[in-house]
């Protein structure tokens, strides 16, 4: 499989992850062999793969994608097809973050699959309409497409941390019921002139939080963003998967570091209710104002 003389760049870029390069798989099947058009999407799509362009998929180069799209070429080219294997460093008009881009939308729409039916089986499991035994079992469903969509989120997607924090909600309310832990107030006072982080993107929660720290909690507040704390070691987490100011038990980041810190203002407590409602869209207060923010903030799918 030799070689095609792609469009493609060998300058140097500023970007720091100019040393990735791509796996480029090109082919072509005789138009009256649609089942195997059909088995060899499949394929591609298990890979996690991206279309460019019509028949032109890729992947990072890795050696278990170059094993991957190998075996497939030579199917390809066993059933009449063309298939052709390209390795590229940098691709004419498309840069590192928009092939990134790429990735993570892919992503997004795969997590977004399974977003809506886990938000229904926790409504279904608060409401009692499910059973334990059933709601566990269909939880390990969708945990299981989860784990499948997370094999290929090469990029770790924003929205995988999403339905992380959705996850550890759901399995807290198949858990037997514990005493909720007792933890000590904190003190304003030691959380002064902090950098704070979270996801990039933020939607409800992560902005009403913000606002929280800056009103309430730390007036100088700086804030990063980074799909994980190891991003910035030095900064405080906060609406991040199992850290300490995040989702708990029922309770959204908002809530968390209003327990937390003990803030009493009756404002402060009716937002709450506005921003747990809209984020984690299970109508606990009823607050229909969180219906509205939530179709003007997002535009689509619900997200955490």
């Amino acid at each position: 499989m030799a070689d095609l003389p792609l469009h493609v760049s060998r300058r140097e870029t500023s970007i720091s992850q100019a040393s990735v390069s791509w796996l480029f798989l090109l082919f072509n099947l005789p138009a009256q062999h649609s089942s195997e058009r059909v088995k060899v999407w499949r394929r591609l799509k298990k890979f996690g793969a991206v279309q460019l362009k019509t028949s032109t998929y890729v992947l990072p180069d890795e050696p278990v994608h170059y094993e991957r799209f190998r075996w497939l070429a030579q199917e390809i080219d066993d059933t009449g097809g063309e298939a052709t294997l390209v390795r590229v460093k940098d691709i004419e008009g498309m840069p590192y973050a928009a092939v990134v881009a790429l990735f993570n939308g892919a992503r997004a729409r795969d997590y977004d699959e399974i977003a809506e039916p886990l938000t229904q089986l926790i409504k279904n499991r608060k409401s009692r309409k499910l059973p334990a035994d059933t709601f566990t079992g269909e939880l390990e469903k969708v945990q299981k497409r989860f784990q499948e969509i997370q094999e290929i989120d090469y990029f770790q997607s924003t929205r995988g941390e999403d339905l992380r924090a959705l996850f550890q909600q759901a399995e807290s309310l198949g858990a037997p019921k514990k005493k909720p832990e007792t933890k000590a107030r904190l003190r304003v006072e030691d959380f002064r002139g902090k950098t704070w982080m979270t996801r990039p993107r933020p939607e409800i929660d992560r902005v009403g939080s913000a606002w929280l720290l800056l009103k309430f909690i730390d007036p100088g507040a700086k804030f990063a963003f980074g799909n994980t704390p190891a991003a910035a070691p030095e900064a405080i987490p906060y609406d991040m998967f199992q850290v300490e100011f995040s989702h708990h038990a029922d309770n959204c980041t908002f809530e968390t570091l209003i327990e937390r810190f003990g803030i009493r203002d009756r404002a402060v407590l009716r937002i709450a209710e506005l921003i747990h409602d809209a984020d984690l869209e299970d109508d606990k207060f009823h607050r229909l104002e969180a219906s509205a923010s939530n179709k003007s903030s997002r535009g689509g799918p619900s997200r955490v």
